[in-house]
């Protein structure tokens, strides 16, 4: 079984770039590139953050049938913090990149705001479970509170922004995934 390559395939499948799955196992681009060109290996504690970023286990990635998870734990959850623009990302289904929408729990600070989106295609749902945000959508902006929900097309550059005093919490579900 050539290892690298399987990673490759399931990298794909996922939709990831090789910069992307890096981020996400707190690697480099270049480790993935090298690992997928069969030219180092990783060691099992790295393949096992690997496949658990790419929604799999070591079982299921030597075994020839993968069943499809259905119930997600508290240790399925891949988080990222972002210190610069002041907000973490919850990856509630760590696999999501390969169905046709993503949840994630987005949690920023005061002052903080999420990642510029550029327009793609597919739709945007947000609910805010807890603080205030503002909404930008192309050159308009939406006061979003506690309670309430957005829903738009994403052909336009969107953001949201946390301009109040207390952490908002956000529900954020893209399709197709794009965080």
């Amino acid at each position: 079984m050539k290892i690298g390559e399987k990673i490759r395939q399931l990298r794909l499948k996922a939709g990831l770039t090789q910069e992307e799955l890096a981020d996400r196992c707190e690697l480099t681009k270049g480790f993935i590139s090298q690992v997928e060109r069969e030219l180092t290996s990783p060691s099992i504690a790295t393949l096992m953050d690997i496949l658990e970023c790419l929604g799999t286990n070591l079982k299921d990635f030597f075994s020839d049938a993968v069943p499809e998870k259905v119930v997600f734990k508290k240790d399925d959850v891949f988080i990222k913090q972002d210190e610069e623009l002041k907000h973490s990302i919850k990856w509630l289904v760590p696999n999501a990149q390969k169905n046709v929408m993503e949840p994630i729990l987005l949690q920023i600070e005061p002052g903080g705001s999420s990642n510029e989106d550029n327009p793609h295609d597919g739709e945007e749902f947000g609910y805010v479970i807890s603080g205030s945000i503002n909404l930008y959508l192309g050159n308009r902006k939406y006061r979003v509170r506690k309670g309430e929900s957005f829903y738009f097309k994403a052909n336009q550059v969107h953001r949201i922004e946390n301009a109040g005093k207390a952490k908002a919490v956000v529900l954020w579900i893209s399709s197709p995934p794009s965080f």
